[in-house]
């Protein structure tokens, strides 16, 4: 009986072991669209990067570390490329390069983020 009551405490102490355990976060749009909102002028109107924009590239950069957390990150950034009125493409594209950055999908809204790696 002992026994049978030291396993379900043993038991119920894994368990909140398991619980309290903290699950790892996707990269969500919002996340991506805070990084990136000091790129928003550089992409309509070019001129010098700035060295704000590059930290948040950098930083979504070292975040997406998974297949999924890239794919997410690549959907917002389409997304996001979307909705910025009188975007330049070329611009966009080239902002981790300018940022010395290298990531495995082109910034654009044709991009297919299904496949990125």
């Amino acid at each position: 009986m002992a026994c049978s009551a030291v396993m379900k405490l043993a038991l119920v102490a894994l368990l909140c072991i398991v619980v309290a355990v903290p699950v790892a976060q996707a990269i969500t749009c919002g996340q991506v669209t805070q990084n990136v909102a000091p790129c928003f002028n550089y992409v309509k109107n070019g001129g010098a990067v700035p060295a704000a924009c590059c930290n948040g590239v950098r930083n979504l950069n070292s975040q997406a570390k998974t297949t999924a957390d890239r794919q997410q990150t690549c959907n917002c950034l389409k997304n996001a490329a979307g909705s910025i009125p009188g975007l330049n493409p070329s611009l966009a594209a080239g902002l981790p390069g300018k940022c010395g950055v290298s990531v495995p999908y082109k910034i654009s809204t044709s991009t297919n983020c299904a496949t990125v790696k």
